[in-house]
């Protein structure tokens, strides 16, 4: 299934979200709502915060007095920190268990109001944020709310900055504008994005790529997001991760790429890297058959160096290929050196990047990008190969990532 976690902050407009995905399908697991459930008189939760804070918790029914608790814990961090190891792990456990009897081609729309607070974004395979202006978000407190000014913005305090919020999404839903606006966003997002992610996961395949090679200047966002997609991959199979590297063009500041993340995936041998396949897949990243071996390189011609277990994206909404080599092994030395490389080097990069747009011109009407991948691929012998080896002998480069 598709998991999806959803937030945003105080007035962003979630909840409207969170309404209108459930309307096209969504199985909606609140967290709000759990958190009230998990507290309901009779429960753990609840004699636990008793226990924790007191009776004066309680009301006349013996109810949690909310209002109450709020006041206890709001602008003390210690108390929060209590109250908050007390009801998210048990919000958790119940979001879990509704999650696990959801159906296998099911979106799971997680709603979490502190998903980002909670460092919860690699448990899901796309966040969703949905996003307004703080001065935005401030007027509608004041008049849909009844919230004075200051009340409103030590709210906003509490939670995770703009910022920071905007940092941890995969998906941006802007609510700065009108409802119809942000309703259509959604829409969108439901038929271009999740439909087709959930079918392609469900199924085992990966998103279609059309159109020929289209290069594009370098982006920062590209280092974000391959940060974002590593913890994920990390958080898939913790004990067979190495490591995660961002390589490939769109990790190199100043070049030129196609608008592809390559991610490299270090595993102890490749039997773990077969072990980790349905892990990925269920991730996001199914198999791809086919593509398991990378060209041997003169100084190292033994083919069984070379080595690895390919994966690509099964979200249309984010090309990325997955490279899972063993570490330590040639070709995984290979993608770490090759980067290093390129970032350091200038002459280099503006070399390998005349060659790439060389290409991409030639290629330019292709259905695809295959031809253009082969077409380079003499380049990373004949004339990377040996310089790079060079420079590597010259600066003493080691891997930066681990190699046991």
């Amino acid at each position: 299934m598709l998991k999806i976690g959803l937030t945003g902050g105080i007035a962003s407009g979630k909840s409207v979200v969170a309404a209108r995905l459930r309307e096209r399908g969504a199985v909606l697991v609140d967290a709000d709502a759990l958190a009230r459930e998990v507290v309901e008189p009779g429960t753990d939760g609840l004699a636990r915060i008793v226990a924790e804070f007191g009776a004066g918790m309680l009301d006349a029914e013996g109810r949690l007095d909310r209002p109450r608790l709020g006041e206890a814990v709001f602008g003390n961090k210690d108390r929060l920190a209590v109250l908050n190891g007390i009801v998210h792990p048990l919000v958790r456990a119940r979001a879990a268990a509704m999650t696990a009897a959801a159906a296998a081609d099911a979106v799971v729309v997680q709603d979490i109001p502190l998903l980002v607070e909670t460092g919860q974004g690699s448990s899901f395979h796309l966040v969703v944020v949905v996003d307004a202006p703080d001065d935005v978000r401030l007027q509608r407190m004041l008049e849909h709310r009844n919230m004075d000014a200051d009340a409103a913005r030590a709210r906003m305090a509490a939670q995770a900055s703009r910022e920071v919020r905007l940092a941890a999404a995969d998906v941006v839903l802007d609510n700065s504008g009108s409802l119809q606006q942000l309703l259509d966003q959604v829409d969108r997002l439901w038929d271009s994005r999740l439909v087709p992610f959930a079918r392609n996961l469900a199924a085992g395949t990966r998103a279609p790529r059309t159109g020929g090679p289209v290069l594009e200047a370098h982006r920062p966002e590209w280092a974000r997001e391959a940060a974002r997609l590593a913890a994920r991959i990390t958080a898939a199979a913790p004990e067979l991760v190495l490591a995660v590297d961002h390589v490939g063009s769109t990790s190199v500041p100043g070049l030129a790429a196609k608008d592809v993340i390559d991610l490299q995936v270090a595993v102890r041998d490749l039997d773990a890297a077969e072990r980790l396949a349905p892990l990925l897949a269920a991730a996001g990243f199914p198999a791809v058959r086919g593509v398991e071996q990378d060209t041997p390189k003169p100084d190292d011609p033994d083919q069984s160096a070379w080595l690895k277990r390919f994966h690509a994206n099964a979200d249309p909404g984010r090309p990325v290929n997955v490279h899972v080599r063993a570490a330590g092994s040639a070709g995984w030395r290979y993608a770490l050196m090759f980067r290093d490389w390129l970032r350091d080097d200038s002459e280099a990069r503006g070399r390998y990047g005349d060659h790439k747009l060389a290409l991409a011109g030639r290629f330019a009407g292709s259905p695809g990008t295959r031809d253009y991948a082969e077409a380079k691929e003499p380049w990373f012998t004949d004339v990377a190969w040996p310089l790079m080896a060079a420079w590597a002998g010259a600066t003493g480069w080691e891997p930066p990532s681990c190699a046991s």
